[in-house]
């Protein structure tokens, strides 16, 4: 006898968590669609070659590969790396700008531990353009990221924005560029240490004092969008990039106000940097305020030129993504997470003799044709098993039918939350059912 277990790292869950799993899938998804975003569903498996294109050794340690026939092939990692390849493959195909969310699972070989999983759901809005991609786009996507956790109903919520171009020029100026890349990621993780072992840290990648105090003053500002905007302008630096940054993000907070994003739901924090490589611009994170613990639960950026291994046209593009299994996941545990509500079925109709159930079955056809969501008791049963089963899977009405509902042309209704019980003619039920469910 073989136990029935999964492997770990892979999130299975009990159907009323997976009812509420499902409705969060279902508002982002309408979220997304509001902004004028269109669907597309990549391939899980896709050549090794197009996945691992980028290379490097993280990258390749994590990705499921395997060989069949004489396909070197391997499972997806993101839904980026795809998107860069779908866009390569049908550029001629498609309208850009081009405004594509994907929602669907991906595959790392990670340590299972907590908060992290080998497959795990993304929900990704992305726009991508030919040659030149305006900043209005990275704009919106600070307001897609507000409607949508705003729809999400999980608390306040701040999304922080920044450009990879100032800190990267600010280290150009400051004669850093060596080990620039070095200290974006170590800002990328500021909020995740000690301020002296930050400070530690950074002292041994900077070894001049003044230096490493003006790259602290730095990423410890705070103040309004436009107090940061002032703040940069303030330091009258030389470096183009540095400048272009600071233009940039200028005009993508002008933006998100004309967007009326509330100013309470998002503000620029300079110690956003995001790990990966590819972000070259505007930058996003979003933290849960009630939940601080749980870290980036939304994040993206600008990427100028992300299908350079698949194309010679320049397709610059800007997206944000939400890992929902990692935070699906945290929220539960936290207790978070409305799974009160086990079933999708509205009303159970209740048959009480075997004879009986053709006069059933009628039924619930009609009141599935009026999108009442409704299931048959086919089972022999006593009336008491029968409300106990809707009782325990949360139903709300039990529609019972016996000799005496056949002979009336009626049906009793059983209200489970209150136990009121009334008979009614089967011409009325839709008009008493419908305001009720």
């Amino acid at each position: 006898m073989i136990e029935p277990s999964i492997l770990p790292g892979f999130m299975e869950l009990l159907p009323g968590d997976q009812i509420a799993f499902n409705k969060f899938l279902k508002k982002i998804q309408e979220s997304y669609e509001l902004f004028g975003f269109l669907p597309i569903d990549t391939p899980v498996i896709e050549k090794a070659e197009i996945l691992m294109a980028k290379g490097g050794e993280e990258t390749e340690k994590q990705t499921y590969a395997f060989t069949k026939g004489d396909n070197e092939l391997a499972l997806r990692f993101d839904l980026t790396v795809p998107l860069a390849r779908y866009v390569s493959q049908r550029q001629n195909e498609l309208y850009f700008p081009f405004k594509r969310y994907q929602i669907g699972k991906v595959y790392r070989g990670e340590k299972p531990q907590k908060g992290r999983f080998r497959e795990f759901y993304q929900c990704d809005a992305d726009v991508v353009a030919r040659d030149i991609l305006p900043l209005n786009y990275d704009a919106e996507l600070v307001s897609l990221i507000y409607f949508t956790f705003k729809k999400l109903a999980i608390g306040d919520f701040v999304v922080r924005i920044s450009n990879r171009k100032i800190l990267t020029g600010l280290l150009e100026e400051l004669g850093l560029k060596s080990t620039g890349g070095q200290i974006l990621r170590l800002a990328d993780k500021k909020d995740k240490m000690s301020p002296e072992r930050f400070l530690a840290e950074l002292s041994e990648l900077v070894a001049n004092q003044e230096k490493v105090d003006q790259i602290i003053e730095f990423l410890n500002f705070n103040g309004s969008p436009e107090e940061s905007i002032h703040y940069l302008e303030s330091r009258k630096f030389k470096s183009e990039l540095f400048n272009t940054g600071l233009s940039e993000l200028e005009e993508v907070v002008n933006t998100v106000r004309q967007l009326k994003v509330p100013d309470t739901n998002w503000r620029v924090d300079f110690k956003i940097i995001r790990g990966l490589d590819y972000y070259t611009g505007t930058v996003y994170e979003t933290t849960l305020v009630e939940y601080p613990q749980l870290g980036s639960v939304c994040g993206g950026g600008r990427y100028e030129d992300l299908a350079a291994y698949y194309t010679d046209q320049k397709l610059p593009g800007v997206g944000i993504s939400i890992g929902l299994t990692r935070f699906f996941s945290q929220l539960k545990e936290i207790g978070a997470i409305n799974s009160n509500i086990k079933t999708t079925t509205q009303v159970l109709i209740s048959p009480m003799t075997e004879n009986i159930l053709p006069k059933a079955n009628s039924l619930a056809s009609v009141l599935r044709q009026n999108g009442i969501r409704t299931e048959v008791f086919s089972q022999q049963s006593t009336l008491k098993k029968q409300l106990d089963y809707a009782n325990k899977q949360g139903i709300n009405f039990v529609a019972i039918i016996g000799e005496d509902e056949i002979t009336s042309e009626t049906v009793t209704i059983k209200d489970m939350g209150t136990s009121d019980q009334q008979t009614i003619a089967l011409v009325d039920l839709l008009d008493y059912l419908i305001p009720k469910i």
